[in-house]
């Protein structure tokens, strides 16, 4: 029986290769995604934990480190922003490549249904030519057995 070979299996063996390298791509946009999100909470929980330890203060107390407060506040506000802003960022680049991955995936997956349905094709295409084979090594020998006379009877028609 010939071997199956199909004309389109180097598209296929690229597109799971692209769509491995997209997964290994998304996986590290979403772990980046992931730390961006602990460093912004972080930061607001900082944040809060100063400001009701200020607010739990005597006010003696409290108005100096308020003030003090206040003063890195813009800092601190900035530092956010960017973080949110790195946040946003890998959020969009995160949507970007799943959106890829999922496009290489119905491709090779509509490559795989292809390839199945030829090789589908091809074996009931062999075991066609071997029923005929089969069928003519059948008649042949039936054809033999016929033209040969008996031996006991030879010359008897």
């Amino acid at each position: 029986m010939k071997r199956f070979v199909w004309r389109l299996q180097r598209v296929l063996d690229i597109k799971t290769k692209e769509e491995q390298t997209k997964k290994t791509e998304l996986l590290r946009i979403t772990e980046r995604l992931a730390q961006a999100r602990g460093k912004l909470l972080m930061q607001k929980r900082v944040l809060e934990n100063i400001i009701s330890d200020i607010t739990g203060k005597h006010p003696h107390k409290r108005l100096p480190e308020q003030e003090f407060f206040l003063k890195c506040s813009v800092t601190n506000d900035r530092l956010i922003k960017i973080l949110a802003k790195n946040v946003t960022e890998l959020e969009s680049r995160q949507m970007k490549k799943i959106l890829e991955l999922l496009s290489v995936k119905r491709f090779k997956e509509g490559l795989e249904k292809l390839r199945a349905e030829a090789k589908r094709r091809f074996i009931n295409h062999q075991e066609k030519l071997e029923q005929k084979d089969i069928d003519e090594t059948a008649t042949v020998g039936f054809a033999r057995k016929l033209m040969q006379p008996d031996k006991i009877g030879a010359g008897k028609i």
